[in-house]
C-alpha cells in the first residue's frame, strides 16, 4: 500500500544549529484506505503534517508481514518519487502508516535527526529479519539495537538517491534485505552515510521491544516512552506481529484520550439521528440468540420491545434452540410481531446449529439491498439502556460493541489484551475501564455477546461464511479475530455520556434448572460456553443402571469426564476457557441438577 506525506516546514536556523532550514518531504506506503492508514492521517494531522497520497489505486504486490520476504513496491515507489526532487537539502522521511502513529512533531524529528549526526538514519530492532546468517556482518553498538529496521528511516535526498540506485528488484523482493545488505556493506554505510536510531529517540519499532515501551502522559498529551534507553520516540511502528499493541497505543496517542479532557475522538465522524424522519431510520437486522437455557427470556423481549428505535424500521432473526422457551418467544410474536418490519424464527425442530445460525442471521442482513446493521444480542444480556441502539449507530463505526458490566463485579464482555495462545490476558488499562475513570471509545481485540456492524462490512470484508470457524480457537474468538484481520477496524467498546453506567449487563445470580437426555430427543448437548462463571451438575439418577453414555467433553483440553455417580457433582467455569459438549445418553434416561452460578 502506499502514501505520500508532503510536509512542508521552514524552520530558521538558531545560532546554536539545534536546528537547521529546509523542507521536510514524509513519504508513506498504502494503497487502500483502511482504519489503520486513517488513524495514521489523525496523528499526523495533529502535529500539522501536510498529507499526499502516492500509488493509491495500485494492488499491493509486496507481499505482508505473515509471509516474507514482501515490501520491494514500497522501494520502487519511493525511487519513483525522488526522482523529482532536485533540493539537495530537503529531508525525506519514509515511514510505513497501516501500523504507524506520530507522537510528536516535525520540530522534534529534524533536531533529533541532526543530533544524530549522518546524512541517513535508519530504525533499529532488536531481532534480525529476514536472514539470520547476516547477523555477524552487523556492526556491534556499544549500547542500543543493533539490527536495522527498513519500516521507518529518515535522511537527505542525495543520499537516498544514492542508496537506492542500484534497486532493481520486484515488487515482491524484500525491502528490508536490500537496505540490511547496503548497511552491512562497510564501504556503501560509509560513502551513503548510514546510522542506525540505536535508542530508538526517533523510531520506536515495538516488535521484540514491547516490555521497554510504555504509555507517558505529559503537559495535555500521550506519547509513548522507551523506559529501557529512557528515550521519547517521535514515531511508533507495531511492525510484525504487534499490531495488537499498536491499537493499544493508538487508544491514547497522540491525544485521544487524557486524563484532562477524556475522550477526544468520540465526537468526530458521528451519524445523528435526531431529527430524522421514522422512514429516514437506518434499517437494521437484530438477531437474537438462545442456545442454551437462560433465565428471564420473557423480561429480555420486554426490554427489546422498549428499545427507542421505529419498530417499522427494525427486523428480528430469532434462533432458538431450546424447547423451553419457545413459549417465551411465541407470547412476544403473538403481540407485537406486526410491530415489526419483519421476522425470521428458527426453531429446535429446525436441527440448525448455533454457528450456522450466525451466518443465516447474516444473510438476513446482507441479502436486504435497504438493511444497513446487524445487531446481534445474545439472550442475557439486559438491555437496560432504552437509547443504545441509536448511540452506536451515531457513533458510526464498522464494527462497535456497548461494555457490558455486572454490578459489583469485574467481569465484563471485552477483552483488552490477548495471551501469546490468543487467549485472556488483562491490558493495562483494564481496570479504569471497567470501573469508569476511563470512558471513551476503545479498539479491543475481543468482544462478545452484543455487538452492531455495518451491512457494508459484511457484505465485503466479512463476507465468508466460516466467520466462527478455527481449527483452534472457540467460534467467538474466531469471529473476533477475523474481524480483526479483514475489518482492521477492530473491535470498539463504547462508554459514553449518560450510557456508562451499568448501560447494559448479563445475569448475577444463582439459576437452576432439571435437564433429562433421551436417545430419542435430546441425547446430548452440542459445543457451548454457559452464561455463567462456574457451572454446576449434580446427578440425579446412576450410570449404569438408569443410563448408559452420558458426561462431559472438554474440547480446548480434549477432556472427557463421565457422568459422576448419583448425588456428585461436577463444578467447572462456564465460560472462555472451558467451551464443552453433553456426550450422548445411548440408553435409558439420564437427569441432572444444573446451576449457572455467578457470585
Amino acid at each position: 500500500s502506499c502514501t505520500l506525506l508532503k510536509i512542508k516546514l521552514h524552520v530558521p536556523v538558531c545560532s546554536c544549529c539545534c536546528v537547521f532550514s529546509g523542507d521536510l518531504l514524509v513519504l508513506t506506503v498504502a494503497t487502500q484506505e483502511t482504519d489503520g492508514f486513517r488513524r495514521f492521517l489523525r496523528s499526523a494531522k495533529h502535529f500539522n503534517y501536510t498529507i499526499k497520497v502516492l500509488g493509491r489505486g495500485e494492488s499491493w504486490k509486496g507481499g505482508d508481514y505473515m509471509s516474507p520476504p514482501g515490501g520491494g513496491q514500497k522501494v520502487r515507489l519511493l525511487k519513483s518519487a525522488l526522482e523529482d526532487i532536485q533540493d539537495e537539502n530537503r529531508v525525506i522521511l519514509l515511514v510505513d502508516s497501516y501500523d504507524v502513529i506520530f507522537s510528536s512533531g516535525p520540530r522534534e524529528l529534524l533536531k533529533k535527526f541532526q543530533q544524530a549526526k549522518h546524512r541517513v538514519v535508519f530504525s533499529a530492532e532488536t531481532l534480525i529479519w529476514p536472514d539470520r546468517h547476516l547477523e555477524d556482518k552487523h556492526p556491534h553498538v556499544r549500547e542500543g539495537k543493533r539490527f536495522l529496521g527498513a519500516g521507518g528511516f529518515i535522511g537527505y535526498a542525495p543520499n537516498l538517491k544514492q542508496m537506492l540506485s542500484d534497486w532493481s528488484g520486484a515488487d515482491s523482493d524484500s525491502d528490508q534485505l536490500f537496505f540490511t545488505k547496503l548497511y552491512i556493506n562497510p564501504e556503501k554505510r560509509k560513502s551513503i552515510n548510514i546510522t542506525l536510531d540505536n535508542k530508538c529517540r526517533l523510531f520506536q519499532n515495538l516488535h521484540g521491544a514491547l516490555d521497554e515501551v510504555v504509555l507517558k502522559f505529559e503537559d495535555g498529551r500521550v506519547r509513548a516512552r522507551n523506559v529501557l534507553y529512557n528515550t521519547l520516540p517521535v514515531i511508533i511502528h507495531g511492525n510484525g506481529p504487534t499490531k495488537l499493541q499498536i491499537n493499544y497505543l493508538g487508544n491514547y496517542i497522540p491525544h485521544l484520550w487524557m486524563f484532562e479532557t477524556g475522550c477526544t475522538l468520540c465526537n468526530e465522524g458521528l451519524r445523528p439521528l435526531s431529527g430524522l424522519q421514522e422512514s429516514q431510520y437506518p434499517m437494521v437486522v437484530i438477531g437474537i440468540f438462545i442456545q442454551q437455557p437462560t433465565p428471564f427470556v420473557s423480561v429480555f423481549f420486554e426490554r427489546l420491545l422498549n428499545l427507542k428505535y421505529p419498530k417499522n424500521r427494525l427486523q428480528l432473526f430469532i434462533y432458538n434452540q431450546e424447547l423451553h422457551h419457545e413459549p417465551h418467544i411465541r407470547s412476544f410474536l403473538e403481540y407485537h410481531e406486526s410491530e415489526y418490519q419483519g421476522v425470521k424464527l428458527i426453531g429446535p425442530e429446525e436441527d440448525i446449529d448455533p454457528l450456522t445460525s450466525r451466518d443465516i442471521g447474516f444473510d438476513m442482513c446482507r441479502d436486504n439491498i435497504d438493511c444497513e446493521y446487524f445487531f446481534s444480542i445474545d439472550v442475557d444480556v439486559v438491555l437496560k439502556n432504552e437509547d443504545m441502539l441509536r448511540i452506536l449507530i451515531e457513533l458510526n463505526k464498522p464494527f462497535i460493541a456497548p461494555m457490558m458490566t455486572k454490578p459489583g463485579r469485574l467481569w465484563t464482555n471485552f477483552w483488552g489484551a490477548l495471551s501469546a495462545d490468543g487467549y485472556y490476558a488483562r491490558s493495562e488499562d483494564y481496570m479504569d475501564i471497567v470501573k469508569g475513570r476511563r470512558m471513551g471509545l476503545w479498539n479491543v481485540p475481543y468482544i462478545s455477546h452484543i455487538f452492531l456492524i455495518k451491512a457494508d462490512t459484511l457484505r465485503t470484508d466479512l463476507k465468508d461464511p466460516d466467520l466462527f470457524e478455527s481449527a483452534t480457537l472457540d467460534p467467538d474468538m474466531a469471529f473476533c479475530s477475523k474481524v480483526r484481520n479483514k475489518v482492521r477496524q477492530y473491535t470498539q467498546i463504547t462508554r459514553r455520556n449518560k450510557i456508562h453506567s451499568n448501560q447494559l449487563y448479563s445475569q448475577s445470580m444463582s439459576s437452576r434448572h432439571i435437564s433429562l437426555y433421551k436417545p430419542d430427543e435430546q441425547p446430548a448437548l452440542r459445543p457451548h460456553h454457559d452464561a455463567s462463571t462456574f457451572t454446576i451438575n449434580i446427578a440425579l439418577n446412576q450410570l449404569g443402571i438408569d443410563y448408559q453414555g452420558g458426561g462431559c467433553r472438554f474440547l480446548r483440553y480434549n477432556c472427557s469426564v463421565n457422568a459422576p455417580r448419583r448425588g456428585w457433582a461436577l463444578l467447572h467455569p462456564g465460560r472462555l476457557t472451558h467451551y464443552h459438549e453433553g456426550l450422548p445418553t445411548v440408553e435409558g434416561v439420564r437427569y441432572i441438577s444444573v446451576s449457572f452460578v455467578d457470585p
